[in-house]
């Protein structure tokens, strides 16, 4: 009876105790939680359509710790880590009691620490509450703080916390952010040896920093594969394999692609963890170091800015603001996807589109190119020479200035100011001034992402496109008229489509336009095929002048490389409308066949041109024309005036084809005298005679 008396109060006595100590545990652990906030904040990241890390941002403390979930991270790390770290881990409540006792008979026995009980929930303590010391007082905190999580959250939870917060060296925080600055790659394809070196590293961060101490980083990567219950993990066979691989010699820099797009979406959105894009990351990638390429063969101050669009979302699947952002003599930190400059000849296609669509020229409409006063404005050509007659076709494919000058002074700058603003393109005017025939020549400011949004419309069949800021996943629809009829457009990009690509270059088939500024400031390209538009910029950040910088010569080979480089499919162009063809100049309306216009704008007859006069040779030349194998060299012939075709004759035989322009070739059939004469469209003729030796 006694015995059970005392059973009894023995049991009500420890029952109480118990109850009294989780009570107490209880209101300890609400008086004092474990500090977890701070060690769910990470760093904000930029990603790209598929969620890809384009850029991410250091926390305010200065340290790298990209979000990570089990999910993220190799199945094998995860298997390697908990055999490594805490085996019991998913049997435990955050203290190993057996192993703790293990840990404490070693010590006895041994006489020094043999093997470790530090659970990852205590490391997890550990780390969200730091401390200097090594004493018995911060063992029993880090206890009772593994039961506070443990309280708090699964195990899952638990060991993303740790796979979020474990130190890697430096201030690299986190397996994902370790992942990228050692090897480059998401920690969801890592190799058994970069795991096991990532498993070894935040017992020791600093001391075992692969690139500062290989040997210390490799016998701790060592021990890790040699443990028994790792290597039951990834097999024998595969841990002596890893063993022998390479540790990284150094520490690479996390993502930062776009990162003018990225810092604006930060500016933005500051409280966001996580901000998406439409920006497809191969691409950007591509693009991004096209641009830097291009910059250095350019000059040394000279930056690069592309930006590559779909036309039929407006999404923009590349943004490469400046040719390297942190180049500080080209001011990489300015985005020049978005500075205002001249377009120079980029608009030309749109003159040309509106006239096309107003009837007044066909593709082979024959249009004046020589020199012109409009009410003393003078164009001139970039070569200051002039084409005499040509075709709409060729004017256009030529970036003749005086025919684009002519067309916009017949279809009117408001007029063509008014389809601008259907594709919400604003241009900057000077100060105080109305539209004017310098529109034609780049006598407006604009930014490439304009520049790209006008040709998108273009590329998606005349309809006008909204490009997104490449943020926002859905930009929003223009419910406006199109920018010109189907069939304006279509001749537009016919012409286009048939430019010579810059020399060495292969035809992508694509249209594509170049353009320079006054004063050799500035080089556009920009191209598209059905769907795609890419527009290149070239040129100082500080608007200072690049002699030799053009369209042509500088940004097109961009402009071709960066559709090689995206790895996006060429999108065949809309075939024509119905009934609209590319008419032979004898099958034009007599209306159309030639294009010129009085002083007043007006379309007028054709005017009378002066007789044609031959330049060269002159009268009486005596011209050398033998090479040293006997064979005579081609007489390059030149004339003035005259009105197009122009018919060669050589001693009263004509010569194979009558031709447009004011330059042709003869080779003569031997030495000696000889006449010749040309006949233009009006049946005027000229004559010399010269003596070929």
């Amino acid at each position: 009876m006694i015995r059970w008396r005392a059973f009894i109060s023995g049991f009500v006595v420890a029952t109480v105790a118990t109850g009294a100590v989780l009570y107490g545990l209880d209101r300890l652990d609400r008086a004092y939680p474990p500090p977890l906030r701070n060690a769910r904040l990470v760093s904000q990241e930029v990603l790209d359509a598929d969620g890809r890390l384009l850029r991410a941002f250091a926390t305010p403390q200065g340290r790298w710790r990209l979000k990570t979930s089990v999910a993220d991270v190799d199945p094998q790390f995860v298997r390697m880590l908990v055999a490594y770290e805490d085996q019991r881990f998913f049997d435990h409540g955050g203290v190993d009691f057996q192993a703790l006792g293990r840990a404490a008979w070693q010590l006895l026995t041994n006489g020094r620490i043999v093997s470790g009980a530090s659970t990852l929930s205590m490391q997890v303590a550990r780390l969200i509450e730091p401390r200097t010391d090594r004493s018995l007082n911060a063992k029993l905190l880090q206890m009772v703080r593994a039961w506070q999580i443990e309280r708090r959250l699964s195990k899952q939870l638990i060991l993303e916390l740790y796979l979020n917060i474990a130190p890697y060296g430096g201030n690299l925080e986190g397996v994902r952010a370790a992942s990228l600055a050692w090897f480059g790659k998401e920690p969801r394809r890592l190799e058994t040896a970069e795991a096991a070196l990532l498993v070894s590293l935040p017992q020791l961060p600093e001391k075992r920093r692969p690139d500062r101490f290989p040997q210390a980083a490799t016998l701790a990567r060592q021990r890790v594969l040699e443990r028994l219950a790792v290597s039951q993990v990834v097999g024998q066979g595969e841990a002596a394999r890893a063993s022998v691989a390479a540790i990284p010699a150094k520490r690479l820099d996390l993502p930062s692609f776009a990162p003018h797009l990225a810092q604006a979406a930060r500016f933005r959105s500051p409280d966001a963890l996580s901000i998406g894009t439409t920006l497809r990351l191969p691409v950007q990638r591509e693009l991004e170091a096209l641009a830097q390429r291009s910059a250095e063969k350019l000059g040394d101050r000279v930056s690069v800015a592309i930006i590559m669009a779909d036309s039929a979302t407006g999404e923009i699947i590349a943004d490469v603001g400046s040719s390297d952002f942190l180049d500080h003599a080209r001011r990489g930190w300015v985005d020049m996807s978005r500075a205002v400059r001249s377009p120079g000849s980029t608009l030309k296609p749109f003159i040309y589109g509106l006239a096309f669509e107003n009837g007044l020229v066909a593709q082979e409409s024959i249009i004046e190119d020589r020199p012109a006063d409009f009410a003393g404005y003078r164009p001139r050509n970039f070569d200051m020479q002039y084409q005499g007659d040509v075709s709409i076709r060729q004017a256009l494919q030529l970036s003749l200035n005086v025919p684009a000058v002519r067309l916009l002074d017949a279809v009117s700058p408001a007029a063509l100011m008014v389809r601008f603003r259907r594709a919400s393109v604003q241009m900057v005017l000077p100060k105080a001034e109305a539209p004017g025939l310098a529109i034609a020549l780049g006598g407006v400011g604009l930014s490439l992402v304009d520049l790209v949004q006008l040709y998108a419309a273009l590329a998606n069949g005349g309809q006008p496109v909204q490009l997104g800021d490449g943020v926002r996943a859905r930009p929003a629809r223009l419910d406006v008229d199109p920018l010109f009829s189907r069939a304006a457009v279509w001749n537009v990009t016919d012409v286009l489509s048939d430019v010579l690509p810059p020399l060495g270059m292969k035809q992508r088939g694509i249209a594509y336009k170049t353009g320079t500024s006054y004063g050799y400031r500035d080089a556009w390209s920009v191209g598209f095929d059905g769907r795609h538009v890419i527009g290149v910029w070239a040129g100082r950040a500080d608007n200072g002048s690049v002699p030799g910088l053009a369209g042509y010569a500088s940004a097109a080979p961009i402009l071709f490389e960066a559709f090689a480089r995206s790895g996006v499919a060429i999108t065949p162009f809309q075939p024509p409308p119905p009934g609209v063809s590319r008419l032979v100049y004898r099958d034009l309306p007599a209306n159309q066949r030639r294009f010129s216009v009085t002083s007043g704008g007006l379309l007028s007859a054709s005017r009378r041109e002066p007789s044609p006069q031959i330049v060269y040779p002159p009268e009486g030349a005596r011209i050398e024309l033998s090479s040293q194998d006997g064979a005579l060299a081609p007489l390059v012939l030149k004339l003035q005036g005259g009105r197009a075709p122009f018919h060669w004759l050589a001693n009263g035989k004509p010569l194979p084809q009558p031709t447009r322009r004011r330059s042709s070739e003869w080779v003569p059939e031997g030495q000696g005298f000889s006449t010749l004469t040309v006949i233009d469209a009006d049946g005027r003729a000229t004559s010399v005679r010269v003596f070929v030796e």
